[in-house]
């Protein structure tokens, strides 16, 4: 083989013994900012931009939130009726979310240096070098951010980032103010002819009859007049909610607790007094209720008392009677306590 073949013949020995060798990386190209100050600064305006729509879009989330009725609904060509406030909320919060990232994302990749580097794989254990050579380079990397000599970004950015976590903080606000009364009063107690409710089945949409109840069996409730399209239906549900049983006359342990029954009939709140979480599991033969968050468990023979878990105080009963000329069951004025969770306001 001659001389000026050998070379050819060891780069396709090379190739064939190593197929998918690395290539290296392609030669840096600087792009246009780089070397046009001019387009670096009209870069720097639409970054500026982004995080000032941002800062508008945040103000613009509070403004909604405290100016927009929660249960104004609008109509929108192809979506339906909506919610005004959810939309507001969500379109507002999507707008300054966005403008932050793709702000970021824009300095990066028409600002901040862009060199390729290629850094090995090294042990995880970094020796003193590494860890000042780490230090540098981030040193380093500050610097090559620009955001020094950059300080409309600076600003802009700083200004967006510091407004859009009051977001969260005005959400806050559903946190409080504190219980006071919310808790106190229900559906049951606004509404009805006498202070007496009429008790709907909550499947059905029928009212309930004594015979409809059978014993192990566990009906939900809830008041006349609270109906899908009223526009307190799932504030007022998670308060007014109930369960019915049927126990034995003698199995009610508590004087009082026969006295707001009817014929062994029981009702009590379906809302679970540790958080709040909906009750639905019944035992028959022992008479127990079991919240399937956090296992709190009631006896419904003995005043709701809690004989398992983390709740707090006893499930609120409803006081029940029954209308002698419809044979309806009917709820008798409200709950005497607060139902749901425990709050500090309670005492």
């Amino acid at each position: 083989m001659s001389e000026d073949k050998l070379p050819e013949a060891a780069h396709a020995s090379a190739a064939a013994l190593d197929p998918f060798a690395d290539p290296g990386l392609p030669a840096h190209e600087p792009r246009r900012t780089d070397i046009d100050e001019k387009a670096a600064k009209r870069a720097e305006r639409q970054v500026s931009l982004l995080f000032v729509i941002s800062m508008l879009a945040t103000a613009g989330f509070i403004a909604s939130y405290v100016s927009i009725d929660k249960y104004k609904i609008i109509d929108i060509f192809f979506f339906g009726k909506v919610g005004a406030l959810n939309l507001a909320l969500g379109c507002t919060l999507g707008v300054a979310l966005f403008c932050i990232g793709a702000g970021a994302i824009h300095w990066a990749r028409t600002l901040m240096t862009d060199e390729e580097i290629v850094q090995e794989r090294h042990e995880l254990k970094s020796s003193p070098e590494d860890r000042e050579a780490a230090i540098r380079e981030f040193q380093q990397g500050a610097a090559d951010s620009v955001i020094g000599r950059r300080p409309l970004i600076r600003r802009t950015m700083i200004g967006a980032m510091a407004l859009v976590p009051l977001s969260g903080v005005v959400l806050l606000r559903d946190l409080g103010p504190l219980p006071g009364v919310a808790l106190r009063h229900t559906f049951w107690g606004r509404h009805g002819k006498n202070g007496l409710t009429t008790i709907i089945n909550e499947n059905t949409g029928k009212p309930l009859r004594p015979e409809h109840i059978t014993k192990g069996s566990l009906v939900m409730g809830k008041p006349e007049g609270l109906d899908q399209d009223n526009h307190e239906y799932l504030e007022e549900m998670g308060k007014a909610a109930i369960l019915l049983v049927r126990l034995e006359p003698d199995e009610i342990k508590s004087k009082k607790q026969l006295e707001w029954s009817y014929n062994g009939i029981v009702a009590y709140s379906k809302i679970c007094t540790h958080v709040g979480c909906p009750i639905g599991l019944y035992e028959q033969q022992t008479h127990h209720l079991l919240c399937p968050c956090h296992q709190s468990t009631f006896d419904l023979a003995d005043d709701g008392a809690v004989v398992f878990g983390p709740a707090a105080r006893s499930l609120p009963q409803l006081k029940i009677t029954v209308n002698e000329r419809t044979g309806f069951l009917e709820a008798v004025g409200d709950f005497a306590e607060p139902v749901g969770p425990s709050f500090w306001e309670r005492g």
